[in-house]
């Protein structure tokens, strides 16, 4: 199966497909940090024909302007909302057969339509919270697979700093070994 894992620069979902045997590439504006199949740029300067040769997207949208963490700052950034909606709806009519869209609660949910699922990384093996949505395509919902003790709330908690988006923004490694399990 080919896989495009969107706006990941982690290469942590690529490289859970990856592992299976199937042929994952990532895709970002920053450099992959993990060598693999990465694409550097502006994904919407590919042409629309170029995504046809995937069988799978997992897209993950930055949150920076959807997420309802930040809703203390919508008024300010009304544009900069926009834009991100225009995105996710880009991201959603890909002539990809299977899409999966991750992203916290937010506000793709009152403004697109709600999301298929929630999932927290304590369901899959991490003691932490982050409640997550999933908006899917011709995809099952996502199966717990190893539900822990413990509800820290590290990501919510962590001090502001230059990474702090980055570190915020990676996929847990048994979310990934999950999605790449059950959706291929």
């Amino acid at each position: 199966m080919k896989v495009a894992v969107i706006c990941e620069f982690s290469g942590t979902v690529r490289e859970a497909f990856t592992r299976l045997g199937h042929e994952a590439v990532s895709f970002d504006l920053l450099e992959s940090e993990l060598p693999g199949a990465h694409y550097q740029g502006d994904v919407k300067e590919l042409p629309l024909s170029f995504w046809s040769q995937f069988d799978l997207a997992v897209c993950h949208p930055p949150c920076t302007h959807l997420a309802i963490s930040g809703a203390r700052w919508f008024k300010d950034k009304q544009k900069e909302q926009q834009e991100a909606l225009d995105f996710v709806r880009w991201l959603m009519a890909l002539p990809i057969e299977k899409i999966a869209i991750e992203n916290p609660v937010s506000i793709i949910s009152s403004r697109i339509r709600k999301a298929d699922q929630y999932i927290q990384p304590w369901q899959f093996g991490h003691g932490e919270t982050k409640k997550t949505g999933l908006w899917l395509k011709n995809l099952p919902l996502l199966n717990p697979t190893n539900i822990v003790e413990g509800r820290l709330d590290r990501i919510h908690k962590m001090p502001p700093g230059e990474n702090r988006w980055k570190e915020r923004s990676r996929t847990y490694l048994g979310i990934a070994a999950a999605m790449a399990e059950q959706w291929s």
